[in-house]
């Protein structure tokens, strides 16, 4: 069976995102950055503070680095150099649970076993020294409220966690009594930050110039420094990193894949950013349009994944083979070789449209932070599986900035900044004391 040609013109053209609606995107993005610094409940970002600012990228000495994120857990000891030059000492990574041996995530664990289990963590990178004076920042990527940089509180669980005993506690506070029944009085947290402020912290120590971090991966979420808010304890120059949590930006153009999604989707009315445009949900977009494609509106691909769409749009066989493979293997289909072709461009429509909308709320902080004024030459810090390995995504970041800034595109790029949830946790650490 072919596709019908008029129906998969109507689905592809759901995805498109001209530059007419980039712009507005970016606009309304911007108009929601200015009503969140006034009043941050009447925006739909929930502009957290971090209560740090940008590192001087001269920063030195040897800190941890607590990177809390999911089931997986690192701890990592850097020597920080100075001139944004830093060296790992010792790293240790395991997961907060292994089936048939332990789980310190699920119903039935408890705080006092998670962190007893950090601790040991923090202990092996320490290699049992207890002397030593060693200073902590940690990335802790949930939701947390937060009064001073190493004050965070535990708002919901997330991510299938159910660890009992978190949820309304500082963080740190549980992490500190941890270490002291382990003996290990010498390991000081001075720091907790979540994971984009911690890209940023990383990119900005190593090159001058950089405002804006990003997560661009199975979820996505943006910060920036915002130069008219100071923390009265100074940590840090140029004003306070917000973390945005922009996932949940809802002034947006949805498509009606966007909309059926989020009416059937765990939490309908929250995430729409994030639902439109990060590899957790691409997949599922790809999926429904799939079914429509395929005459199955009931069916629901569950088995489709956000790798699968990579290597979709990376087949560059005469006979579309591997799409082919996916095609059987995931959705039960055999299909004709117009019809994968069809498959291919719909796949890579999704991600291109994903790739412009990041783009458009990129813009909106370029020009919040400019205030009308001249654009200043300036890096986009991002991190993520999608950003480093999702084919068309950074080439179609670069077009979208070219369409939406003209001339001033070319005082903007985007850089790869791998593994920043570690580095900027130490950083925090080195900022903080």
């Amino acid at each position: 069976m072919a596709f019908d040609e008029m129906k998969f013109q109507e689905v592809i053209s759901e995805f498109s995102a001209t530059t007419e609606m980039l712009r507005e995107t970016a606009k309304n993005f911007q108009k929601d950055l200015q009503i969140g610094l006034k009043d941050p409940k009447s925006s739909s970002m929930r502009m957290l503070k971090s209560y740090v600012g940008l590192p001087t990228g001269n920063e030195k000495g040897e800190f941890l680095a607590l990177d809390f994120g999911g089931t997986n857990v690192r701890v990592i000891r850097y020597s920080l150099e100075g001139e944004g030059h830093s060296k790992i000492i010792r790293h240790v990574a395991e997961p907060l649970i292994v089936a048939g041996k332990y789980d310190y995530v699920g119903k039935g664990s408890t705080a006092e076993q998670m962190f007893d289990f950090l601790a040991k963590l923090i202990d092996d990178v320490i290699e049992g020294d207890h002397e030593t004076k060693f200073y902590l920042g940690h990335t802790f990527s949930f939701p947390s409220e937060q009064d001073d940089l190493n004050n965070a509180k535990l708002i919901i669980w997330t991510k299938e966690f159910a660890t009992a005993g978190v949820e309304g506690k500082v963080v740190n506070d549980l992490l500190l009594e941890a270490l002291k029944r382990r003996g290990i009085e010498n390991v000081v947290p001075v720091a907790v930050i979540n994971d984009t402020v911690a890209v940023l912290l990383s990119a900005a120590y190593k090159h001058s110039d950089v405002y804006t971090g990003s997560i661009y991966a199975t979820g996505h979420n943006t910060c920036y420094i915002e130069e008219s808010i100071h923390d009265p304890k100074g940590v840090g120059k140029g004003g306070m990193i917000l973390n945005l949590e922009c996932g949940n930006f809802m002034n947006l153009n949805p498509n009606r894949f966007d909309m059926a999604f989020d009416r059937k989707s765990e939490k309908p009315g929250e995430q729409r950013f994030e639902k439109m445009v990060s590899g957790r949900y691409m997949c599922e977009l790809f999926g429904m349009a799939l079914a429509e494609l395929f005459e199955e509106e009931n069916k629901h691909y569950d088995d489709l994944t956000a790798v699968d769409m990579s290597m979709i749009i990376s087949d560059v066989s005469e006979d579309l083979r591997k799409v082919a493979e996916i095609v059987k293997n995931k959705i039960g289909q055999t299909a004709e070789l117009e019809d994968l072709k069809k498959i291919q461009e719909l796949a890579a429509a999704i991600v291109i449209r994903s790739a412009r909308l990041v783009t458009a709320s990129y813009v909106g902080i370029i020009w919040q932070r400019a205030n009308g004024g001249e654009i200043q030459p300036q890096h986009v810090a991002v991190d993520g599986s999608v950003y480093e390995k999702m084919p068309l995504v950074q080439e179609n970041i670069k077009k979208a900035l070219e369409e939406l800034l003209g001339k001033d595109a070319e005082k903007v790029d985007t850089i790869l900044d791998n593994g920043g949830s570690g580095l900027g946790a130490a950083i925090a650490a080195a900022m903080a004391v």
